[in-house]
């Protein structure tokens, strides 16, 4: 893929950043949302409760994460840091593209079976607590997802340090002195 031209690459930040830290908050909503469906004992305040659930797992789950998730690969395959080069890129990735798969599958079914059994008057069961874990989980993620994008730990992967020592090898001048690469300026 082309490298990113610096406006097209802030463009992709802002979106970036910003549906990440819209999906955060959306989780933690929707973890809010499923404690006061769990722990009220009022019918109504539980169906408003997962009624609302609903309203955010149908219209903002699957656009927030997955703009989260492409959003981040065209940063990723667009700039320098690359999909594969930087283990905290490779790990956020698996990471972000597990939490969309089942943010997408898994907790939005959760979502729309205990709006079911509400509306239908029956038992939420088991569910209820699935919508309280599912969250927690996915905030924490979250979380730690946004700690190592800030702390970039961990290091070059095989494939990124092959691409370092590539990059050195053919900047080494005639003179036997190496110059500064793109690579040197991402590291320091």
């Amino acid at each position: 893929m082309q490298k990113l031209s610096r406006p097209a690459r802030r463009a992709a930040l802002v979106i970036h950043v910003s549906a990440s830290v819209g999906w955060l908050g959306l989780t933690t909503g929707l973890l809010v949302l499923g404690i006061t469906a769990a722990g009220t004992g009022s019918t109504a305040t539980a169906e408003a409760a997962y009624r609302s659930m609903k309203i955010f797992g149908d219209w903002l789950v699957v656009p927030v994460s997955l703009l989260a998730l492409l959003s981040g690969l065209v940063l990723s395959l667009g700039t320098p840091w690359g999909l594969a080069r930087h283990r905290w890129v490779y790990s956020k990735f698996w990471i972000t593209l597990a939490t969309t798969v089942a943010s997408i599958v898994a907790l939005r079914s959760h979502i729309d079976h205990a709006a079911a059994a509400i509306t239908a008057g029956q038992p939420v069961g088991s569910t209820a607590t699935d919508l309280v874990i599912a969250p927690s989980v996915a905030t924490v993620t979250y979380l730690f997802i946004t700690a190592i994008s800030i702390l970039k730990p961990w290091g070059l992967t095989r494939r990124g340090r092959r691409a370092r020592d590539t990059a050195r090898s053919s900047s080494v001048g005639e003179s036997g002195r190496r110059t500064k690469t793109a690579s040197d300026s991402l590291a320091a």
